[in-house]
């Protein structure tokens, strides 16, 4: 992300960033572009096995480490069940981890409790209609580029990257530099 980006956001976005301890938010459609993809196989027995996998984005690996690294909690809230998610949350010491959640809104409240964090303090990613409730209730709530329309217009922010492109990278920018600490944060930027 750009500081022309950061210039772009409007100064009530600026102002909720200024106050973010937690960034929660959903997996399917923000980290990754959405697509599910499931590889089967067979074994010489015949019986069948179907594997998941998911891609996610470098720069927002290095997003969320650095979210880590600057003490801003950080964690999913996701409708599917995925080692896969749970493995990328692990590496990125990603501090809240909910999967299977049909309904968000009590993980969303247990990561608030946990943080010890008011709503104001959390910012929360999504891209579809399950994210309205939390979006309603974030102090930053952040719809990516290609969200649905819904969510987006009860956003205080779009992101200008797609999914799986790099979103949260982009709100982890604009949380620090509202903050004034990402020339803090780039020194501390681990390979």
């Amino acid at each position: 992300m750009t500081d022309v980006a950061v210039a772009l956001a409007s100064p009530d976005v600026l102002a909720r960033a200024r106050k973010i301890k937690l960034f929660l938010m959903d997996v399917d459609g923000t980290l990754t572009d959405g697509g599910v993809c499931l590889i089967s196989s067979t074994s010489p027995d015949g019986s069948a096995a179907v594997s998941e996998m998911k891609v996610f984005n470098a720069q927002d690996g290095q997003g969320l480490s650095l979210a880590h690294t600057m003490g801003i909690q950080t964690g999913f809230i996701t409708g599917r069940s995925s080692p896969a998610v749970a493995k990328r949350a692990e590496e990125l010491k990603v501090t809240f981890v909910y999967l299977g959640q049909a309904k968000k809104t009590e993980a969303f409240e247990e990561c608030m409790r946990k943080a010890g964090v008011t709503e104001e303090e959390v910012a929360y990613m999504g891209d579809d209609l399950p994210d309205i409730p939390l979006a309603r209730r974030a102090g930053l709530a952040v719809c990516v580029a290609d969200g649905v329309p819904e969510l987006r217009a009860v956003c205080h922010f779009t992101t200008r990257r797609l999914a799986g492109r790099g979103t949260a990278r982009e709100v982890i920018e604009l949380i620090l530099k509202a903050q004034g600490r990402w020339e803090e944060a780039v020194p501390l930027a681990l390979a």
